[in-house]
């Protein structure tokens, strides 16, 4: 498999022609983790977590981490999170923390719109003693474990209603250029900017059905472009079932659950439609989510993420 970890490397090395930040099928119950502009959207606080588990039987393949919380202040205008996220590939590491300012203004009867802007770093690492290179005393990779630690920021604007949403973020705003510490160089990755919009509307057929196509698409030149469709029937706001579409990657199925308007359950199986699907088995994908610090009854809330 040490041509897989070379693989990932060079993925990275050569100005990164994959998206660099981590990816998720359930995009739609952890828009924070993307775009600061959500914190505060509906009227209580809210903490999600999601493990992703890629591309199942292949060695080094990308296992990703979030954890973020945010929510509305006594001043309802404005929002406030954090956001920390680990992604391994291989013999490469990335540790991000983010917090968040987010200001709403009513645009008119129950249409919103939120402008966020989020702060905080990366830490980009590279364990040296797993790579095999061609020339055994390699100076850059023989120093053990490699880091490079950046300022990163996010921005977005969030236009949402009862029974739609759209929004629009750029990520890795600073542009960084990769720098490893322990060798003093620089390589030449840059963290490039990324591109987000997603969006969503919920239909309602009748008091206890109703359904919700969302979109993401996701832009991180000069990778492809990643464009998500899905859809999911709801039942009675508790439990629900969809599926999607990722361009040139994968089609998945997820099915969630919520306990008492407190606790979302959600878990995504994405299986690969390229060349990949005959090395791996698929991706795993399971997202946890609490609520709390209810400010306001649930009719007020904002409809599409109940």
């Amino acid at each position: 498999m040490k041509k897989l970890i070379i693989i990932s490397i060079c993925l990275f090395a050569l100005n990164s022609k994959a998206q660099q930040l981590p990816q998720y099928t359930q995009y739609m119950f952890n828009q924070y983790a993307f775009n600061p502009a959500y914190a505060g959207v509906n009227k209580y606080w809210e903490a999600t977590t999601t493990n992703r588990y890629q591309w199942i039987g292949i060695t080094d393949a990308p296992r990703t981490f979030t954890l973020s919380a945010h929510g509305p202040l006594k001043n309802e205008k404005i929002g406030l999170g954090g956001y920390v996220y680990t992604d391994v590939v291989g013999p490469t590491r990335r540790i991000g923390f983010q917090a968040s300012f987010t200001y709403h203004v009513q645009l008119a009867d129950q249409l919103n719109m939120s402008f966020g802007l989020s702060g905080g770093f990366n830490e980009w690492l590279l364990d040296a003693d797993k790579i095999t290179t061609y020339h055994p005393n390699d100076f850059y990779f023989s120093n053990g474990l490699l880091k490079s630690f950046d300022p990163d920021a996010k921005f977005g604007l969030y236009l949402y209603h009862p029974d739609w949403y759209f929004g629009a973020s750029i990520g890795q705003m600073f542009h960084n250029k990769v720098s490893f510490l322990a060798t003093q160089t620089s390589s030449e990755t840059y963290l490039e900017d990324h591109f987000f919009f997603n969006g969503g509307y919920k239909f309602h057929l009748g008091d206890n059905w109703a359904i919700e196509p969302t979109m993401m698409l996701k832009m991180g030149l000069p990778a492809p472009v990643k464009f998500d469709l899905g859809v999911r029937g709801i039942f009675k706001e508790t439990v629900w079932l969809g599926f999607g579409w990722r361009s040139n990657d994968a089609v998945n199925g997820i099915i969630g659950f919520q306990y008492k308007e407190m606790v979302n359950i959600g878990y995504a199986y994405d299986f690969s439609i390229t060349d990949l699907k005959n090395f791996n088995s698929g991706s795993h994908e399971l997202m946890l989510s609490v609520k709390f610090g209810r400010t306001a009854p649930k009719e007020d809330n904002k409809a599409s993420m109940e």
